[in-house]
C-alpha cells in the first residue's frame, strides 16, 4: 500500500495523470495522510473497518484512472526514489483549516444555538 501511495504521489507531482484522476488522487492522499478519520479508531470495529475499507478502495479507484504505462513508470520510480519526508506546514494547515470548517458547519447545522 505504501508503494502505491508513493506511485500516486509521483503521478500527481509530475503532472502525469489526467485531471479527473488528479482530483481523486488528492482525495486519496489527503485521506491517507490526514490525522483525522471519518470514523475515529476508538469506536470498536467500525474505526478499524474505516481504514481497512475506505483507503484501499480510494487507492484502487485512483490507480484504475491512471493509464497503465504511466502507472508502471510511477511504480518503478516509487521503488527507487527515496520517500521525501520533509514537512509541508502550509499543506498541513490547509488540511486542518478544511477539517475545522467542516466541524463548524456541522455544529451550525445541527446545533445552531451553540454559536449564538
Amino acid at each position: 500500500m505504501k508503494r502505491e501511495l508513493r506511485a500516486l504521489h509521483i503521478a500527481l507531482s509530475e503532472d502525469l495523470a489526467p485531471w479527473y484522476a488528479k482530483l481523486l488522487i488528492l482525495i486519496t492522499l489527503g485521506y491517507a495522510l490526514s490525522p483525522i478519520d471519518l470514523i475515529p479508531d476508538f469506536i470498536p470495529v467500525l474505526g478499524i473497518l474505516d481504514d481497512l475499507i475506505i483507503l484501499p478502495v480510494l487507492i484502487y479507484l485512483s490507480i484504475k484512472m491512471i493509464p497503465d504505462d504511466i502507472l508502471e513508470y510511477c511504480r518503478r520510480e516509487a521503488e527507487i526514489r527515496p520517500w521525501n519526508r520533509k514537512k509541508n506546514w502550509i499543506a498541513g494547515g490547509i488540511v486542518l483549516l478544511i477539517w475545522a470548517l467542516i466541524v463548524v458547519w456541522i455544529v451550525y447545522q445541527f446545533f445552531p444555538s451553540v454559536l449564538q
